[in-house]
């Protein structure tokens, strides 16, 4: 079996003083998968630095795009957006007194709005058969960036999967020994053979995922719990996937399954953006 490469670190965002656009930052950070925190001024009364609509960009870093006036409200504000970063807290209202709070001698105040920017969340979609045309499709539309991975050229190609993030013609199996999947990432086996299934799903199991999902059956899940234990996994990491997958709405197309399966993902995926 190959060694795994070392995983590379992600690459850390260009200085401020190369990159005042704010919007350009925004597609920029969500691109290289980096949290940040968008803070709008959404209301200023009185003598305030800037008014209703400056934006301002703050990662987990010291780095920061664009301005929301400066000073020491601007200053409080990444403070409060780094916090934000850390908890993992959603959109929130934040107001200061530019006097009575941060003694500016401006004397106004302002109402910030800062928004959690999280990457969308990636869809490893092992087998591009019937029904993995539709599942990336929906998936794409509900937020996921999907990678479908099968080493049949005739199944994975652009013409039948144009709306994916990324296709991988290759061995399903040799791609997962280099692989490191991210914790947060989304995985459902749905390959033309029983066997590799198993395969994939002996490979990703203990890895601590978002989702795991296989093809099938509750029979066909049984089987390979029943297998997994034989061949020395513990009994609660046998547990770390669904199969059947999807909520049960009675689906029978490939269209149907599919819109199960999603709705599955997407519970799942809102299940923990509460926690």
């Amino acid at each position: 079996m190959r060694a795994a490469p070392p995983k590379a670190s992600a690459p850390k965002p260009e200085p401020m003083a190369k990159r005042n656009d704010v919007f350009e930052a925004l597609v920029d950070l969500r691109r290289r998968k980096i949290p940040c925190v968008l803070c709008t001024v959404v209301e200023s009364k009185g003598s305030s630095p800037l008014k209703v609509g400056a934006k301002m960009v703050v990662c987990e870093d010291s780095c920061a795009y664009g301005t929301i006036g400066g000073g020491a409200v601007e200053h409080v504000v990444q403070q409060q957006a780094r916090q934000a970063l850390a908890d993992g807290s959603g959109a929130k209202l934040v107001t200061h007194h530019l006097t009575k709070d941060l003694g500016m001698c401006c004397g106004g105040t302002m109402s910030v709005f800062m928004e959690l920017q999280v990457a969308a969340p990636t869809l490893y979609v092992f087998g591009a058969g019937h029904v993995s045309m539709p599942l990336c499709a929906f998936a794409t539309s509900a937020g996921f960036e999907t990678c479908v991975v099968d080493e049949r050229s005739d199944w994975a190609n652009s013409e039948r999967f144009p709306t994916v993030a990324s296709l991988r013609c290759e061995s399903a199996v040799a791609l997962l020994e280099a692989l490191e999947l991210p914790a947060d990432a989304y995985v459902v086996v749905l390959t033309h053979d029983h066997a590799l299934d198993y395969e994939l799903l002996k490979a990703v199991v203990g890895k601590p995922l978002a989702y795991l999902g296989v093809i099938g059956s509750q029979r066909k899940g049984a089987r390979f719990r029943q297998r997994l234990v034989a061949e020395g996994f513990d009994e609660s990491v046998a547990e770390r996937f669904q199969t059947p997958m999807g909520v049960d709405i009675g689906a029978v197309t490939a269209e149907e399954i599919a819109v199960s399966i999603v709705a599955e993902l997407v519970r799942v995926r809102r299940s923990r953006e509460s926690k």
